[in-house]
């Protein structure tokens, strides 16, 4: 029974979504009926359930850690990453770079990008999902973690300021990446 409430509640609720998007075309000056805009709202829900997915996900759920005595840094890097700026609705993406010094157990190595994508796939600022990615793999008792992303804004590069070749970078170390300088400098010359 709960299970049916729940699809009824969503079927209704995507309903109002929908009419709230007709209402956003007609409001930017286009016209629902218009050939090409008559799904769109179908559409927008449907992209948004892959857009803010990691809204359902649990990050200690991701994670699956296996016991090892590795102790040298782990490196995910070039890790494409797709969020939303809570601000003004608008996308933005990069890369991320992350990694961590074990201690006594090892991350699954897939589980690194599932995080990346967990805390991208939500209406979010780059500084949040930096931090969020490093605070769930130091969740893991390692002995030092390291995130860096690199990201690319549409509100700065479409709206606003229309700087169109701005990187915002953002970091989060903690650990022996924050207390150990040669730590820090083996990972920024694995990222560089």
């Amino acid at each position: 029974m709960i299970q049916f409430v729940k699809e009824v509640y969503n079927e209704l609720l995507e309903q109002e979504i929908e009419t709230a998007i007709r209402k956003t075309i007609r409001y930017v000056g286009g016209d629902p009926q218009q050939d090409g805009l008559k799904d769109t709202p179908e559409r927008v829900v449907r992209s948004w359930e892959q857009l803010y997915s990691g809204y359902k996900q649990d990050p200690q759920k991701i994670m699956k850690w296996f016991d090892d005595d590795t102790d040298e840094m782990v490196v995910a890097r070039d890790i494409d990453f797709y969020s939303t700026c809570e601000h003004h609705m608008l996308p933005f993406f990069g890369k991320a770079y992350v990694a961590y010094i074990p201690n006594g157990k090892v991350l699954g190595i897939s589980k690194i990008a599932r995080l990346v994508d967990c805390f991208s796939r939500r209406l979010q600022i780059q500084e949040r999902i930096t931090r969020q990615i490093g605070e769930a793999i130091e969740s893991g008792d390692v002995i030092g973690v390291g995130v860096v992303l690199k990201g690319q804004h549409l509100c700065m590069m479409s709206r606003g300021v229309n700087k169109q070749g701005a990187d915002i970078v953002t970091s989060y170390v903690s650990g022996a990446m924050r207390e150990k300088p040669e730590a820090r400098e083996e990972f920024m010359r694995f990222i560089e």
